[in-house]
């Protein structure tokens, strides 16, 4: 990536401009705004659309040749091809339940992404008011703090994000992990792999994940000195984005967190 740093430099103080020019937005519809219910069972409010809509048209505005993938603004039917050397993944509201309901563990999630790979992460943690952003080579911090994964051997006081599994076949899995360590479910997939990224968990387990899900906090994890580890085949490089993909089973901590909660859920 050294041979275009400049053109990533660019492309992170774009990207932490954008976000920063919404949280105005996302604060003052903060359990207010009107939500509906989609086809799949996730909710959507006009600030989800209009937060896809700004930043894609001010990073629009400065790299008309990246393409832009979003939770709320798919491009056409069906599976969209990777093509671009840059890219962006936008969840515009990581945890719009939480925020239609007026419960704070909400983000802007944005991915830059090189040849499908996400390189920088920016996250946008509404309950603290932090951003949080970094990617390898470039560090991770949470707001101004640099920040790294905890180094806390696995115990059973280790605080775990975790989601339950829709597919009740995953129970025992699931039930595996409950079963060794402390959970904390958010509601926001995208803040708890932040979090592992900043040491507030040690670890994070989901279930029912998408790419757009996960894409901003993957970088900040690696960054942070984290792993994370695709537990139902591989997820990158994103070679295409595609609201239907199926769902993904993931684990992420410390190398020897990782290590740990891959084992519990291979072994279930």
């Amino acid at each position: 990536m050294s041979d275009y740093l400049p053109e990533l430099t660019r492309r992170i103080e774009a990207a932490k401009a954008a976000v920063l020019a919404e949280t105005g937005l996302l604060h003052r519809e903060f359990g207010r705004a009107e939500s509906r219910w989609k086809g799949d069972g996730t909710r959507v409010t006009a600030v989800d659309i209009a937060i896809s809509e700004n930043i894609f048209r001010s990073l629009r505005s400065k790299f008309p040749g990246d393409q832009m993938f979003s939770e709320e603004l798919p491009e056409g039917e069906g599976p969209v091809p990777v093509t671009s050397r840059f890219g962006w993944v936008l969840d515009p509201i990581d945890g719009t339940n939480n925020f239609a309901l007026g419960i704070p563990y909400c983000a802007i999630s944005l991915a830059l992404i090189v040849h499908g790979e996400p390189v920088y992460g920016v996250v946008y943690d509404l309950g603290r008011r932090v951003l949080m952003h970094g990617g390898p080579g470039f560090g991770m911090f949470d707001g101004e703090r640099p920040a790294h994964v905890s180094e806390e051997k696995p115990n059973p006081d280790s605080l775990i994000g975790f989601h339950s599994p829709n597919d009740k076949a995953l129970a025992p899995a699931a039930n595996a992990v409950i079963a060794h360590f402390k959970i904390r479910g958010l509601g926001s997939a995208t803040l708890h792999l932040a979090y592992v990224a900043a040491g507030l968990f040690g670890g994070a387990v989901d279930f029912n994940l998408k790419i757009w899900d996960l894409a901003a906090a993957i970088p900040l994890c690696r960054a942070a000195g984290g792993e994370v580890i695709f537990m139902n085949g591989a997820q990158l490089p994103m070679t295409v984005f595609d609201l239907n993909m199926r769902k993904i089973i993931y684990v992420a901590g410390s190398p020897a967190m990782a290590a740990r909660l891959a084992g519990l859920i291979g072994a279930a």
